[in-house]
């Protein structure tokens, strides 16, 4: 299928290697943070199994990684996030909110600290550099805020180490769970972090200046991890939202935005609010004055009965869906799907907290398969 490109719609560096792997009758190519990708290769079930059972590279470029840089750097990240990083390590990742004055998500990062002064944050929303901007702007830090030419790739999944090791031999590093390290390899400068959105074990890839020179060290890169992972069973597919869903994990945009706070995640996000810490960052009193409150709507887990409800990437559920009990709207179907392991319907509902207990009956009224009943069940469905 041919590729129309636009000036506002940009290009993965490894688009061309993605495209060269996918089924050219059945894949379905989208568009994220401005950016041409692959919702999946053309059998997103197959993808799911390979993320489980074997690896899984990636494309995850069309994530902006937001470079904090300077002298200022962990004082104004003090500012930025909702956890207290005064005790991140160089080498170390984080996961954290980043919330308006309000209190509402407006991204949540995995922060990683390359240097004393330097950090960066992976998020899927593309545009938090301007607000980090904005924000070194109006507090008038010695930081430079830049959006750096590193594409990422993941390669994901039980066999995600043994692919790693075959690619750099003895220099394979021993990664600790949300740690980084940098290495030269084959000409390439990488950042490569033990992070990854696959719910399995699995590494971030990093390449410099993949874009800089018409994606030739990306696709280099690509075929490093391809001839590597070969004897490995790897397979090029995109990050699976069954996965993620399974694993409890939450998509910015969709089970969350500048409309939750962080209290409404529900049970086991506890920890991403530091409000004890000294440093006030944006959004800190309105998250003091909601905690007090406590929350009054909060994301579960649900399961669905009726038909196969896809895999969330094969357009069988373009938009949020209400959910009703008693016939009245109590909230939002956020995100669902079918689960190959489980052999059901799995999905996420933003609810009152009155009607978020496990085992309370609510309705999906779907658009082609009509009423759907759903039950409130624990995060995560599936470790």
């Amino acid at each position: 299928m041919p590729l129309t490109r636009y000036a506002r719609i940009g290009a993965s560096p490894y688009l061309r290697r993605a495209l060269r792997s996918a089924d050219p009758q059945r894949h379905a190519l989208s568009v994220d943070n401005r950016t041409y990708h692959l919702l999946h290769y053309g059998d997103p079930v197959a993808e799911y199994w390979s993320l489980v059972e074997g690896v899984a590279l990636w494309d995850a470029s069309s994530q902006r990684q937001v470079q904090v840089a300077g002298p200022d750097a962990m004082a104004f990240m003090q500012q930025l996030v909702t956890r207290d990083l005064s005790g991140h390590e160089t080498g170390q990742c984080k996961y954290t909110f980043m919330v308006d004055p309000d209190g509402g998500i407006i991204g949540d990062p995995v922060v990683l600290r390359l240097a004393d002064d330097r950090f960066w944050l992976n998020a899927a929303a593309a545009d938090i550099w301007l607000w980090c901007r904005g924000i070194a702007h109006v507090g008038d830090f010695d930081v430079d805020v830049t959006v750096p030419d590193v594409a990422p790739v993941q390669i994901q999944g039980p066999r995600a180490s043994a692919v790693m090791a075959d690619i750099f031999g003895d220099d394979f590093p021993d990664l600790g769970y949300y740690r980084l390290v940098r290495r030269r390899h084959d000409g390439l400068d990488l950042v490569i972090s033990r992070t990854g959105w696959g719910g399995t074990d699995g590494y971030e890839v990093y390449v410099d200046a993949a874009r800089a020179d018409d994606a030739a060290r990306a696709e280099r890169w690509w075929d490093i991890v391809m001839r590597a992972g070969e004897r490995h069973g790897i397979v090029a597919a995109a990050p699976s939202h069954v996965r993620r869903i399974e694993s409890g994990m939450l998509a910015f945009g969709c089970d969350i935005d500048e409309q939750t706070n962080p209290f409404e995640v529900g049970p086991g996000f506890e920890w991403m609010v530091d409000l004890d810490q000294p440093d006030d960052f944006v959004g800190k009193a309105a998250l003091e004055a909601r905690r007090t409150i406590g929350p009054t709507r909060r994301i579960v887990g649900v399961d669905l009965d009726g038909p196969d409800l896809g895999t969330f990437t094969d357009g069988a559920m373009p938009t949020v869906l209400p959910v009703l009990r008693d016939g009245a709207v109590v909230g939002t179907l956020t995100s669902a799907c079918r689960s190959p392991r489980l052999r059901r319907n799995i999905g996420f509902a933003k609810v009152g907290v009155e009607h978020g207990d496990p085992g309370t009956a609510l309705t999906v009224p779907h658009p082609i398969h009509g009423p759907l009943a759903a039950t409130v069940v624990e995060k995560p469905h599936l470790e």
